[in-house]
């Protein structure tokens, strides 16, 4: 909200359907129905005010809301932050790979499989939209999340089909260790089986 009222003075039906034109949903984790509490609470904090009151026809007032100067100060500081400050970011993929070993082998292969045709087709939408909002003369500038997401989904992409390439042929380093403890009803503790594949053992 303060993003938006650092552009111009709005009514938040007005943010609402800008924050939709720009597909802002994409990025960020928006809840169209609370926008007037957020927009009660910013007002209540001193970091907006109200304008102007506008009423076209026989429709409701709709209040005109701008941004104040600690509330210009305010964007300014966690905008900085959120584009200087580099932060670890939990992602589910990254976790499943911390737990690759937990699925045979050829098991994760298949999956790694569906992931890149997903990837794949993921991309592919994400390259129309950015033609679309080329075409609807949409400013780069208001479209550049689009392309970090499609860069990050591209090197993901990359990341997994090498990935699925050491699987298919056995290259991975642990691989023999790996495929060894889904094939042995045994038992083992991590060191003794790593131990006794590496002598040959198994």
């Amino acid at each position: 909200m303060l993003g938006l009222l650092t552009e111009r003075p709005m009514h938040p039906y007005e943010m609402a359907a800008t924050l939709r034109s720009r597909a802002k949903e994409e990025s960020i984790k928006l809840n169209y129905g609370s926008l007037y509490s957020v927009v009660d609470s910013l007002t209540k904090r001193g970091l907006i005010e109200p304008a102007e009151t506008l009423r076209d026809g026989r429709r409701p007032e709709r209040t005109v809301y701008t941004v104040t100067e600690p509330g210009r100060v305010e964007f300014a500081d966690w905008l900085s932050e959120l584009i200087s400050v580099p932060v670890k970011e939990f992602t589910s993929f990254e976790a499943a790979l911390s737990m690759l070993p937990g699925l045979p082998p050829d098991v994760v292969a298949d999956l790694l499989r569906l992931r890149v045709h997903r990837l794949t087709s993921e991309i592919d939408a994400g390259e129309s939209a950015l033609r679309r909002s080329d075409t609807d003369g949409l400013p780069r500038l208001f479209s550049i999340e689009f392309e970090y997401r499609l860069t990050l989904a591209r090197a993901e992409l990359a990341f997994v089909q090498e990935l699925l390439a050491e699987l298919d042929d056995g290259r991975l380093e642990g691989y023999r260790i790996w495929r060894a403890i889904h094939e042995t009803d045994e038992s083992l503790p991590d060191a003794e089986l790593i131990a006794r594949l590496r002598s040959g053992r198994t």
